[in-house]
């Protein structure tokens, strides 16, 4: 299946849905670090394009893409921006269902963050791709339980033009782990440390963690332990020569970015770039589970068909 990644950052989406068998034909965004980043490691392009304009919509369309995917910019509504959807990102949002409203490709996929479900924006949204004649499922799926070492809730938004509401939400449930995934399941003892400083939000919540649980989310900043911290409750050790932040490159695979990916440019960009991605492994998934369902419809169709050919045979 063919299909274009909008808003796509340096790939995290991409790469798991090729991964999954998918094709992309092309990718689009507008901020040029993470197109940087894309570009060194895909084979097909990708456009610095304004999604939010006529052309970009026209431009998409051209493209006749059998499936659309992508995440819209999420900062006006994230637990870590200033959740204020009148600055205009949120806007975006809009932009992608009025895309694939006039693309009607016949799939898509939006990922966002757990709070849009909040925001009046994706009410929205589901009015645009309802009246496309999309079916719809949505869900908050956390990364722990879906393939990689993070506990990350994300929202995906899963839109197919033959199918009915709620279709691929067993999908979504049944093939999740029965436990979440710890950076040591995923990475084993290749950090060569046991304990790890991940900057908190707040200094009323902890900033060591252990590679025997999973990952906190990997955000956007990756500050040094500054001097002083004093030990939290919840941390699972005290503060010692021991215990570092992790590298770049270290996040970089906790977010399920194969060793090979390359990430060229500034520090500040590339922990940004790394920490709006979507983990490889989850979008993995999510396609993973579009396939099954693709796989059982034919099966289900072929059944069907074949006792209509032997009632009437009879």
């Amino acid at each position: 299946m063919e299909v274009v990644d909008l808003f796509s950052g340096c790939g995290g989406l991409s790469r798991g849905f090729q991964n999954a068998g998918f094709e992309i034909l092309a990718a689009f965004d507008k901020w040029e670090p993470a197109v940087r980043v894309y570009r060194e490691n895909f084979d097909h392009p990708i456009f610095d394009t304004d999604l939010g304009s006529e052309e970009g919509l026209e431009f998409v369309k051209k493209l006749k893409a059998q499936m659309i995917i992508g995440g819209p910019p999420c900062q006006d509504f994230s637990s870590a921006g200033k959740r204020d959807e009148t600055l205009g990102r949120a806007d975006l949002t809009i932009s992608f269902a009025n895309i694939v409203a006039a693309s009607k490709p016949e799939w898509f996929v939006m990922e966002n963050v757990e709070r849009i479900i909040k925001s009046h924006i994706l009410k929205d949204a589901l009015k645009v791709f309802k009246k496309a004649g999309y079916g719809i499922s949505y869900q908050v799926l956390d990364a722990s339980y879906c393939g990689v070492p993070q506990a990350r809730k994300r929202f995906f938004l899963v839109g197919h033009m033959h199918s009915t509401d709620n279709f691929l939400n067993p999908y979504f449930l049944k093939n999740q782990a029965t436990k979440q995934m710890t950076v040591f399941d995923y990475l084993g003892n290749s950090l060569g440390i046991e304990y790890y400083y991940r900057h908190p939000r707040s200094y009323l919540r902890r900033g060591l963690f252990s590679i025997y649980e999973p990952s906190a989310t990997i955000r956007g900043v990756n500050r040094p332990i500054p001097q002083g911290y004093s030990k939290h409750d919840g941390d699972p050790v005290e503060l010692s020569d021991k215990v570092r932040p992790l590298t770049t490159k270290e996040r970089s695979l906790i977010q399920t970015f194969p060793q090979d990916f390359i990430f060229n440019g500034t520090k500040t960009d590339l922990e940004q770039i790394i920490g709006n991605a979507v983990p490889v492994k989850l979008g993995e998934y999510v396609a993973n589970c579009i396939n099954e369902y693709i796989a059982d419809r034919k099966q289900n169709k072929a059944i069907y068909t074949g006792q209509l050919d032997l009632n009437y045979a009879v």
